[in-house]
């Protein structure tokens, strides 16, 4: 066998391997479950946190409509998506998210798992699923 051949047949296990490795993310199974459990008491209709910006994550259409000042979700982009900014504090304080439900206290921070969660489910086009 030539040295091509060969070296092809080498790349065929890490191949393999990656393609075991990607997993598509689930609005539905695996980011709403972390927005209810950590944004749904501020950001639901009538709540504190919708009153005063619009958003909303009650449902994919709200998440993705976003705040009345514009989208918080790019398809394709956390890296251009404010909510990611959000919840990784990289926003102004006086808006990063999650807040604290007791005044004074720090707020619980989603945990870096959930936001790479959330942030996979945008690169991978934050589709309805």
């Amino acid at each position: 066998m030539n040295a091509q051949v060969l070296m092809k047949l080498a790349l065929i296990p890490f191949v393999v391997a990656l393609a075991g490795c990607y997993r598509e993310v689930s609005f539905k199974t695996d980011v709403h479950p972390i927005l209810e459990a950590r944004c749904i008491s501020c950001h639901s209709p009538g709540a504190p946190g919708c009153v005063a910006s619009g958003f909303s994550v009650a449902t994919y259409q709200s998440v993705m409509k976003g705040t009345r000042y514009g989208h918080v979700v790019i398809a394709g982009s956390s890296a251009a998506s404010t909510l990611v900014r959000l919840i990784n504090h990289e926003a102004d304080p006086s808006i990063a998210m999650p807040k604290s439900h007791t005044p004074g206290a720090p707020s619980e921070w989603l945990t870096p798992d959930q936001i790479k969660v959330i942030q996979e489910w945008i690169d991978q086009g934050a589709k309805d699923n």
